[in-house]
């Protein structure tokens, strides 16, 4: 693979001021008097620069000197670089140093571009200098992205005030800057060959802008072109028949875990063993061939050398779907990718489509199939959860079914060697058991097509994203696990979001939200009104609302009058609202009934209770739920406590209202979706917890 040519930096500053970004004045001299005669021309003051394409970063080994105000200065300066450049780096190509004008001092940022090999072109901006590095603090996005994303990007950086004006400060040019983010998107796209780029720092002054320092890598080679998909047929996954190659009698087996699993199957099941005439009280067939009837989806679960074969033999009987529990693929390193190559190329000589290898397998609860071996079968719900790990799914399960969550769908995509998430998103979104998606992702391979798959499936659906490999040591356990290498995530949290798709921290968080958008949708607004009998929870929700951008607005005099008439005197007239702990279901009871009079002032109702002797948790559950049933806001439930609250729990779980056992989990879930539904403020996505 052909390594990108570094661009020199008088090449840099041409390519940057022919898309319209600034640059200082300059020349390029390969002598000392023809510096001195540059500098003259430039003015004074100027800074020296090494030109080599062999040294990137110039100041490390004396190829940087600045403030040079004489024609002396010059040519000292023009012989010291070069004396100190081929000490530190004796087999560097210096072709000249460059000359330009030292500019006054203004706000130092960056913007970058980078080509991920997951989405393509990324942009970055953010705070420049060396604050890039110690702070941390820039926003990306995954290109194209037009004038509105682009002034985004600006205004979420935390040092965005530092452009609008603070305090005593005036603000600077931002339209300049929104011109070089686009004249930088420009060069980056328009077929200029351009693979990275670092110009930092850009300086931005009260009036214009200038790149005094650009790092450019080009590459002649072109980026491979997408490869053309077939479409997936979603009916493929509502099978009449079903054979299991490698059904097994030995409890000690995985053929026979999943066998065992589609026992409850309603349609036609087959097992497959040559050593057995009987499988779990089903004739056994020896060979695919002969299975006296169609087969329309095979689960294979032998070694890995045998699969190819089955697969071609599948083909040959018209089978239309194979899911490969087989391991020993690509994850182990040539020869399975090899297997690989051989099963693909089976698969599409006959048109079988193929989930896996290397994977759990598929639930479909409403459908009764599951082909995996987990011993533990997921109730039916409206959640569908896409994993790259058969590990996390089996542990999700066993944690769902005391929970009480349920599934529309259960997928795991294993190796993902023809059908991947965008295959089954597709499906997701077309789904009638469908409310909510959930993705645990370690690779994404084709990135356009599937931002473009979750656009258009965002909008009707929630899809919330779990990605591993936030740090170092994830992102190598991720490429160890099913063969795939974690690309950046940064990036990747980036373009989440970009597409509209929620990203979490933890599948606890993950399952915190599509609860409560399979209950609720996404809220009208970001304005929420919290309703306790504890002060101090109050307080809590306060926080942790401007933690996770739900807005409280003070309540309306109308709305206040209206609770002024029975509420105690001591309540505290505002948002988290105390209606004092001595009330019970009926004064929540009240309240309610009053807010369902005022719904228009607000889009989220949080209702939080704790253990008293005042209170029945069960009629607040009630209540709640009948406040739900006729007001048009989201309902989050937040009773809190041990084994007292559990009969208040139940129903509120009963009527599908999502209830919080602890106040930060229900303010990250509300969060999260007011930005997925685009009413939250425009602000980078961080999980109080990372750093970036």
């Amino acid at each position: 693979m052909e390594k990108p040519e570094l661009l020199t930096e008088d090449e840099g500053y041409r390519i940057l001021a022919g898309f319209g970004i600034p640059v200082p004045a300059f020349e390029v001299a390969t002598t000392a008097d023809a510096a001195a005669e540059a500098a003259g021309r430039i003015g004074y003051p100027v800074v020296m620069k090494v030109v080599s394409p062999g040294v990137i970063h110039k100041s490390d080994v004396g190829g940087v000197i600045t403030g040079i105000v004489g024609e002396q200065e010059v040519r000292d300066a023009f012989g010291r670089i070069m004396e100190q450049v081929a000490g530190e780096l004796p087999d560097a190509d210096i072709t000249g140093v460059i000359i330009e004008s030292e500019l006054p001092r203004g706000l130092e940022l960056f913007i970058g571009g980078k080509t991920d090999p997951a989405f393509g072109r990324v942009l970055t901006f953010g705070l420049g200098g060396t604050a890039i590095e110690i702070f941390r603090d820039f926003s990306l996005r995954v290109l194209p992205a037009g004038g509105d994303e682009l002034a985004a990007m600006v205004r979420e950086i935390r040092g965005y005030p530092l452009i609008a004006g603070y305090r005593n400060s005036p603000p600077l040019d931002e339209d300049a800057l929104l011109r070089c983010l686009e004249g930088a998107v420009a060069l980056f796209e328009e077929g200029t060959g351009i693979t990275e780029f670092d110009i930092n720092p850009l300086i931005l002054y009260e009036t214009g802008a200038c790149a005094v320092d650009a790092r450019i890598y080009r590459s002649k080679v072109r980026r491979e072109a997408r490869n053309e998909r077939q479409e997936f047929d979603p009916l493929l996954l509502s099978p009449e028949s079903i054979a299991v190659i490698g059904a097994s009698a030995d409890p000690g087996k995985i053929g026979y875990a999943v066998f065992r699993n589609l026992l409850a199957f309603p349609g036609r099941l087959y097992p497959v063993n040559p050593s057995h005439d009987m499988v779990q009280g089903k004739r056994a067939f020896a060979s695919v061939s002969e299975i006296p009837e169609p087969v329309d989806m095979a689960v294979i679960a032998v070694p890995a050398r045998l699969v190819p074969g089955i697969v071609e033999e599948l083909g040959a009987r018209g089978t239309r779907l194979v899911v490969i529990i087989s391991s020993g693929f690509r994850e182990t390193g040539e020869r399975g990718e090899e297997l690989e190559r051989e099963i693909l190329a089976c698969a599409r000589k006959s048109g079988v489509r193929v989930i896996g290898p290397n994977c759990l397998g598929v639930v479909l609860p409403h459908q009764m199939l599951n082909t995996t071996f987990d011993p533990t079968s997921p109730r039916k719900g409206h959640i569908a959860f896409i994993s790259q790990s058969g590990a996390i799914i089996t542990t999700i399960i066993d944690w769902s079914v005391p929970e009480e969550i349920g599934f529309s769908a259960v997928i795991s995509v294993g190796n993902q060697l023809d059908l991947d998430f965008i295959d089954f998103l597709r499906f997701a979104a077309g789904d009638g058991e469908t409310r909510a998606v959930i993705l645990y992702v370690e690779e994404i391979r084709d990135g356009a097509l599937f931002l473009d798959t979750v656009r258009e499936i965002s909008g009707k659906k929630p899809v919330i994203v779990l990605k591993s490999g936030s740090s170092a040591i994830g992102r190598r356990a991720a490429a160890s696990h099913t063969g795939s290498l974690a690309g950046d995530f940064e990036v990747y949290r980036a373009a989440f979001v970009q597409a509209g798709a929620i990203p979490v921290y933890s599948l606890r968080e993950a399952f915190d939200v599509a609860e409560l958008m399979v209950s609720q949708g996404y809220p009208d607004g970001p304005r929420a009104v919290v309703i306790t009998t504890a002060g101090g929870f109050a307080v809590l929700a306060s926080d942790y609302a401007e933690r996770f951008g739900v807005d409280l607005p003070p309540l309306p005099p109308a709305l206040l009058e209206a609770l002024d008439s029975f509420l105690p005197p001591i309540w505290n007239r505002a948002n988290p609202m105390d209606i004092i702990g001595d009330g019970g279901a009926e004064r929540f009871a009240r309240v309610l009934d009053t807010l369902v009079r005022h719904e228009d002032v607000f889009d989220i109702a949080v209702v939080i209770a704790v253990p008293s002797a005042v209170l029945d948790p069960t009629l607040l559950a009630q209540e709640i739920a009948r406040f739900s049933q006729n007001t048009k806001m989201m309902v989050i439930g937040c009773l809190l406590g041990g084994d007292t609250m559990k009969g208040g729990m139940r129903v509120l779980r009963h009527h599908r209202i999502p209830n919080y056992e602890d106040i930060e989990s229900a303010f990250r879930a509300a969060g999260r979706s007011i930005r997925a539904s685009g009413h939250g403020k425009a602000k980078q996505d961080r999980d109080p917890g990372l750093s970036g």
